[in-house]
């Protein structure tokens, strides 16, 4: 009889332990930093300033606060001109930093797309640091942590999962738009990357845009635009 009352005691008190996991569970569910596959909020972001593109991302723009992946398997089909119109609007208020570009940005052309120059930072490294991954992504980090800057970007060829979270990171504190332009092969890796957008040419003469991952869902995956 003992041994059935003990028993009996653990059965009552299961269901108050499992109701207080649940809840436990349900209140890290609800927490802003976490996101489900398939959860279809709509986050705030900055227009890009290409009704169809806007159209297909739940933000209705960039991400703000947030890490951007801009994947391509060639140069020259406008992976840059894709932000250029959104970096305008941010520049009108705050910065937008260049992390060790491939090429030097040509004013003229910046200008004519309405950045405000005296509102853009190109950080250049020097000859012993232009290949140096770490030196990079630690600029790159600094960058998105500043309270003032708008939006960063860097060209990055791969690095590990943890430093894109620990970038993803940085985007959240510091507020700001971070655009990563990377390999069309790195596409199959993981990203925390709250957007993923691969870009081809086609014969058309425009570029295809295929949405690799949209935090909050896309209703279509790609369009084609005029870059």
């Amino acid at each position: 009889m003992l041994a059935n009352h003990s028993d009996t005691q653990k059965h009552k008190k299961m269901p108050q332990n499992s109701h207080k996991l649940n809840e436990s569970v349900e209140q890290l569910l609800q927490h802003e930093k976490i996101w489900r596959a398939g959860d279809n909020a709509v986050f705030p972001g900055v227009p890009t300033s290409f009704p169809i593109l806007d159209s297909l991302l739940p933000s209705h723009g960039w991400p703000q606060s947030a890490l951007t992946e801009i994947l391509t398997a060639e140069e020259g089909i406008g992976a840059l001109r894709l932000v250029l119109p959104a970096m305008a609007q941010m520049t009108q208020t705050q910065w937008a930093v260049w992390v060790c570009p491939p090429y030097v940005p040509y004013a003229p052309a910046l200008q004519a797309a309405g950045i405000a120059l005296e509102r853009m930072l190109i950080v250049e490294p020097d000859v012993d640091e232009q290949a140096d991954l770490d030196y990079v992504l630690w600029v790159f980090e600094q960058a998105l942590r500043f309270p003032d800057c708008a939006i960063a970007m860097a060209w990055v060829s791969t690095t590990q999962y943890d430093r894109l979270r620990r970038l993803q990171l940085a985007c959240e504190q510091g507020q700001t738009c971070g655009v990563m332009f990377r390999p069309e092969a790195l596409a199959i890796q993981p990203s925390p990357a709250a957007l993923r957008l691969s870009l081809t040419a086609n014969l058309n003469i425009k570029t295809n845009i295929r949405i690799l991952k949209s935090q909050g869902g896309a209703r279509t995956r790609s369009c084609q635009l005029e870059l």
